[in-house]
């Protein structure tokens, strides 16, 4: 089963937790702070896999979630790194947010990228000495992993592509030009997924693309013809196949102008792209008065007749496909730098039902306080104290006995200083 658009939930591990230890050794009656930082959560990485052409395998799963870190030991022992999950994609998979923000553009054979990153472990009692702190009961916690939601989609990696009406012959061209082996029958719709073949004899070898017929309205998603035209998008070439069976009840100069406004409507870039226009079938009887009612509107352009059923024309066709690809470069791909939002230094008030909340900056650092441990609490107290939160408690007239939120921490604003519960 061909699939190429899902979506999926990826979770990177989180960081394990700092220790809170001390030495304990013999003759060493007061040995110093020995606790080790914990380990980074694991990524969510993509990696392209050229043996995949769909992605079918995701639609089954939706959500992928990599391992936590673990927690630093005694003696400055560092927590091990939790495991990356890596998710195989085939070429031409683009990486995208909810919101349509691109994460990546995978087009290489073994290119990967770091799709969510996994938190950074905590640290341990040993990094937290100083002169007022010399057997520190405090270690941070591990920081969380991201977490979001990913759009999938499919963009078939091919140097040309087979465009035409439904039964206008692009499946018998391509198990004729190369090893694909699409379904072929004498019915339109024939093909309902995109067929690639590679062509070997004709000098480098090149991928060529069948995607299945196009109907009036496509570019707007009739037939699903928008999902068919994207796969058309990373081509050089186009070979615009029209059909010339006069027993097919069709005209084929209309058909030729409807592919046309199609291709046009769905992305002007698309149009711009070196295109040949093929008459295929021309092995019919009377196919050859459609083939010079369709040269005498297109002249001055050239139509190149064919017969895929009985191989004429095919290799004269080819060579000027490979001709057109050795003068036409390979498009760019874009390949954008993993999402890192910056954190704005500072922080701001915000009302929270009976409280107020900080936030800014200072959240991350809440996020990775041992909530539940009294030092690293009153640490943390400290921070906000260093950082002028009590001052913008009083600028802003923040009223006695007032909860003060900031990540799951709550302290209280009494007699004009932070305290806790």
């Amino acid at each position: 089963m061909f699939v190429d658009e899902v979506k999926i939930f990826v979770q990177a591990g989180k960081g394990g937790n700092g220790a809170v230890a001390f030495r304990r050794e013999k003759f060493v009656p007061n040995g110093g702070p020995a606790g080790g930082d914990g380990g980074k959560g694991g990524s969510v990485i993509f990696a392209v896999d050229t043996g995949l052409n769909t992605l079918m395998d995701l639609r089954h799963q939706k959500h992928y979630r990599a391992q936590d870190g673990e927690s630093g030991g005694s003696n400055n022992m560092y927590g091990r790194d939790g495991e990356d999950v890596i998710i195989r994609v085939p070429p031409g998979t683009i990486v995208r947010t909810e919101q349509g923000e691109l994460l990546a553009d995978l087009t290489q054979p073994g290119q990967t990228v770091v799709i969510a990153r996994g938190g950074r472990g905590g640290k341990g009692n040993s990094h937290f000495t100083s002169s007022r702190h010399h057997a520190p009961r405090i270690a941070e916690r591990g920081q969380a992993g991201q977490a979001f939601w990913v759009n999938l989609e499919l963009n078939l990696l091919a140097d040309v592509g087979l465009v035409g009406f439904p039964n206008a012959g692009k499946s018998t061209l391509i198990s004729v030009i190369s090893e694909a082996r699409p379904k072929i029958a004498d019915y339109p719709f024939t093909t309902l997924v995109p067929n690639l073949g590679v062509v070997a004899q004709y000098g480098e070898p090149f991928v060529v693309a069948d995607v299945p017929g196009l109907i009036e309205g496509a570019h707007r998603g009739s037939g699903l013809g928008d999902t068919f035209l994207r796969h058309l998008k990373r081509t050089r070439v186009l070979l615009h196949l029209v059909d010339m069976d006069p027993a097919n009840g069709r005209d084929a100069v209309n058909d030729y102008r409807i592919i046309q406004h199609e291709i046009e409507a769905f992305s002007s870039n698309l149009e711009k792209r070196p295109r040949i226009i093929v008459a295929t079938k021309m092995d019919i009887p009377g196919s050859l008065e459609n083939l010079q009612r369709l040269r005498d509107y297109l002249a001055p352009l050239f139509v190149w007749p064919i017969s895929a059923l009985q191989r004429q024309g095919i290799d004269k066709l080819m060579w000027e496909v490979r001709k057109l690809l050795d003068e036409t470069p390979r498009p760019e791909f874009e390949h954008p730098e993993p999402v890192i939002r910056p954190t704005v230094r500072g922080f701001s008030l915000e009302s929270d039902g009976n409280g107020v909340r900080i936030k800014g900056d200072i959240e991350e650092r809440a996020d990775m306080t041992l909530w539940g441990n009294r030092y690293a609490e009153e640490y943390f107290l400290e921070y906000l104290r260093r950082r002028g939160l009590e001052t913008l408690l009083r600028k802003e007239n923040v009223p006695e006995g007032t909860p003060v939120m900031v990540g799951e921490g709550i302290l209280y604003w009494r007699e004009g200083e932070l305290v806790l519960e």
